[in-house]
């Protein structure tokens, strides 16, 4: 039986550079770094006192004051990100049938910070301090929920947790719903809300974040000969996907095409990569292969490019692997780079960066890149977005627990 095909038919960002589609490419053309000192609580006992903070963030027009006052920023980001991809693809879902749309939004750790504030509230106050809010704030299904009660969209509804590879999972998940025809539409993607005292002191105590606290908006330097950790970032990317015929009934405007997608796991390590990124090589091969893909059919690779001594260079050594020659004809690039790294919303943003990248004929540039290092020899588009028709791109997000999702997005024909 032919497989169904789908498309992504709207779009929704809330970034470091910027709180929607228009604002986030243009952030990412001029290459601009969204780190910057920690604003969210006092960072004086902390190694690493920055991060990439969501800026000038508001739920004003999507969410009554009371609402958003009961939910966890990870949920509002969720909420309001969702909001822009559905207004963006143009779906009036008064002429749907609900029952066929569905909602999966993940995130890697879902409502920290309402766990660590109720936590305070109970040491100082007892059992009796903790809000009836306080669990629906936390779970991380609860965006998927959020946004399914919103719009009264009764399909698939659940949340997905694969660390740094959620969003990922999360949108190949959705595509396969569609493919297999259990929805016709899905809004889907990652959310995370996760720069809190113990977000930042956890990561540096595994010794994961950059500690450049005198020149942070230089700090998130992936494949750089001097990285040395990665920059904690926040925010949402969402996507609605779409059975082709569906859209094309409903006349809805086609970004591109979701063409295929390879889960695998690295069974290796909780927190390093396979030697020679074996499970990523893995995961990038069979997503060509779902997507009826050859290595020469991409041009982009939108990399996890995490900044960290052993990720890039790992994935570099996967890239080669899998892509031979082809590896070193291919533009490379990371957009945590100027974003830093959105845990379980990753996957989210890289892929809409993308989806821009097809349909504007840009790379997307990996900026602070300024001495290479001999084991990650590849073009990582440099400091400047680089022209280029790009027919295919693939999108890495890897996860603690040797989580690989890998997409494939292609221009619509």
């Amino acid at each position: 039986m032919e497989k169904r095909r789908v498309v992504i038919t709207g779009m929704g960002v809330l970034s470091p550079i910027g709180n929607s589609i228009k604002e986030f490419w243009g952030g990412i053309l001029s290459g601009k770094s969204g780190a910057g000192p920690i604003t969210k609580f006092d960072t004086t006992a902390h190694t690493t006192k920055f991060a990439c903070e969501v800026k000038n963030f508001s739920t004003e027009n999507i969410l009554e004051p009371k609402e958003a006052s009961r939910l966890d920023e990870f949920s509002q980001y969720a909420i309001v990100t969702a909001y822009e991809a559905i207004n963006d693809s143009g779906i009036d879902f008064e002429k749907e049938d609900r029952e066929r749309i569905g909602v999966l939004i993940g995130s890697g750790i879902g409502g920290f910070k309402s766990f660590e504030d109720s936590h305070r509230k109970f040491l100082e106050g007892g059992p009796r301090r903790l809000s009836p809010f306080f669990i629906p704030q936390m779970i991380i299904d609860i965006a998927s929920g959020h946004v399914s009660i919103r719009y009264g969209l009764k399909g698939p509804n659940y949340g997905v947790v694969s660390a740094c590879a959620t969003a990922s999972h999360s949108i190949g998940d959705a595509f396969k719903i569609i493919q297999r025809g259990d929805a016709e539409v899905m809004i889907t993607g990652g959310s995370e809300a996760a720069i809190t005292p113990m977000g930042v002191a956890g990561f540096n105590s595994m010794k994961a974040l950059s500690t450049r606290n005198d020149t942070p908006q230089t700090a998130s330097r992936p494949f750089d000969k001097t990285r040395d950790g990665f920059v904690m970032g926040e925010g949402a990317g969402i996507v609605v996907l779409e059975e082709l015929e569906h859209a094309k009934k409903r006349g809805a405007n086609i970004y591109a095409e979701i063409r295929g997608i390879g889960f695998t796991a690295d069974a290796h390590h909780i927190t390093a990569p396979s030697p020679g990124g074996e499970g990523a090589v893995r995961a990038m091969r069979l997503c060509l292969k779902d997507g009826g893909l050859n290595t020469e059919d991409i041009q982009y690779i939108n990399a996890h490019g995490t900044s960290t001594p052993y990720n890039d260079k790992s994935e570099s050594e996967a890239i080669k692997t899998l892509f031979g020659e082809h590896a070193y004809k291919l533009n490379v690039s990371s957009t945590k780079s100027m974003v830093g790294h959105l845990l379980g919303a990753a996957g989210g943003v890289e892929l809409i960066a993308s989806i821009l990248a097809i349909k504007e004929g840009l790379i997307p540039p990996t900026i602070n890149y300024r001495e290479p290092d001999p084991d990650c020899d590849l073009n990582y588009t440099p400091n400047q977005p680089e022209e280029r028709k790009v027919f295919a791109a693939i999108s890495n997000t890897f996860g603690f627990g040797g989580h690989n999702a890998v997409l494939a997005v292609s221009a619509f024909k």
